[in-house]
């Protein structure tokens, strides 16, 4: 089994949070779709839809629907919303009762689960060996994620791309720049937090308690994973892990990052000001330009780098979705369909980025002068360009089939670990746990 992937786009729009939510692979709202399927390649030049986030992935959809018309007018999507959880309960359903004829021609899916779906259930999916969508055009970090031995599953659509985003007038009050925080490592990011913090009161970050995000972004930023390439657990003797567990520890232990209960109180400390940066997947812009009083306070930059740990970048991701045609679809419309708009239409992306924030993976967009205008809100900067730069250097990183698993396991011994556990303890109790779960 292979992964790779990489590239994206950024958010343009003011973004309201359950934009934010979406863009990251979340779903959300009311299944308003009539029946469970649709699918079918009936040859009436209509393609049913799975997607969740009316604002965000089905306005895509409405906006590729259009692009595709002009060469075909009598094509139809019929787009049935439905939420991110639905679709997973939904595939897990319709494999294990052999009910194929009830998926839609295409689905949207979280690329994190992507290789979980088409391992477990490979009668539900379609390659797209023989389509027309150059691979090579996307991100090799990103189209991994829907690669499954050397096969394409997926067309890659929002994008997950991490940043740093930073408060410049906070920093100016403590005598820094954003350029003091480019190219840097952990390390140095936790000594001039301390000296903010003691200058102005403010904390750097913030972030759920006993989430993992923060140190599964680290990981993949040196091209490592819980899973090695045949899918086995690596959570013990994980070099790249334990450095990972160790920085988050002494960045919350400094107070450069302070860590709270819910996703809306961390959105909170943003918009509010409590803390004056995050390192986040790039849709959590939508969050931050929310907050109409900052614009023009906020600048964005790469990652830090985890001190010496062998391949380590300053890339990484968190999030992002791709879209995959099921075993009951009309292939060749749908591989048509994806080929001539999310994997070939400048236009589609002009069109999504400024209105709904629809961060892209497909790196020609970025050629767009849309992608290249100056954003007042970050400074001037150009900062959805600037993302696309940094998506083609994410190193890849395994998921595999029990990917989720994991993330839970590690999250419980990271909690463990901040409570006082031995870490070598809580993460051979982590792997065990995996382990389990996978009949090992």
């Amino acid at each position: 089994m292979r992964t790779s992937a990489r590239t994206i786009r950024v958010m343009a729009a003011v973004l309201p949070l359950g934009l934010a939510l979406a863009a990251c692979g979340g779903g959300g709202g009311d299944d308003t779709g009539s029946g469970e399927g649709g699918g079918g390649g009936d040859g009436d030049n209509t393609l049913t839809v799975w997607a969740w986030d009316p604002a965000f992935n089905i306005y895509a959809l409405e906006e590729a629907e259009k692009v595709y018309q002009k060469e075909n007018p009598d094509f139809t999507l019929e787009v049935q919303e439905v939420p991110w959880e639905d679709v997973q309960t939904r595939l897990t359903t319709l494999a294990q009762s052999q009910e194929t004829g009830e998926l839609p021609d295409i689905f949207l899916m979280q690329n994190n689960a992507f290789q979980k779906n088409v391992i477990n259930y490979p009668d539900l999916f379609s390659d797209l060996s023989g389509s027309d969508v150059d691979f090579s055009e996307f991100p090799e970090s990103v189209v991994a994620y829907s690669t499954v031995d050397d096969v394409n599953y997926g067309v890659p659509f929002d994008n997950g791309t991490a940043i740093t985003a930073l408060r410049t007038d906070v920093l100016e009050q403590a005598g820094y720049t954003v350029d003091d925080f480019t190219d840097i490592t952990w390390d140095e990011f936790i000594t001039l937090g301390e000296d903010v913090l003691a200058k102005t009161g403010q904390p750097l970050l913030s972030g759920q308690a006993g989430s993992s995000d923060m140190p599964v972004m680290m990981l993949q930023s040196a091209g490592a994973s819980l899973f090695d390439e045949e899918g086995n657990p690596t959570i013990v003797d994980n070099d790249a892990l334990l450095a990972a567990i160790d920085t988050y520890q002494r960045l919350v232990e400094s107070g450069v990052y302070i860590e709270v209960n819910t996703w809306d109180e961390f959105i909170n400390t943003l918009v509010n000001g409590t803390v004056a940066a995050t390192v986040q997947g790039v849709w959590i812009l939508g969050s931050i330009q929310s907050a109409e009083d900052q614009a023009g306070k906020w600048a964005v930059t790469n990652v830090p780098m985890l001190d010496g740990v062998e391949g380590a970048t300053h890339y990484t991701a968190n999030g992002g979705s791709s879209w995959a045609i099921s075993s009951n679809a009309d292939v060749e419309l749908a591989q048509d369909f994806l080929a001539k708009t999310f994997a070939g239409s400048a236009e589609l992306y002009d069109t999504i980025l400024p209105t709904a924030g629809a961060l892209a993976n497909w790196i020609p967009a970025s050629e767009s002068d849309v992608y290249g205008e100056p954003q007042e809100f970050f400074g001037g900067d150009a900062v959805y360009s600037k993302v696309v730069g940094f998506a083609e250097q994410v190193p890849s990183n395994n998921t595999g089939a029990y990917y989720y698993e994991g993330r839970d396991a590690v999250s419980v011994a990271i909690t463990n670990i901040m409570n006082g556990a031995d870490p070598e303890s809580a993460l051979a109790e982590a792997q065990s746990t995996v382990e389990f779960a996978m009949g090992s």
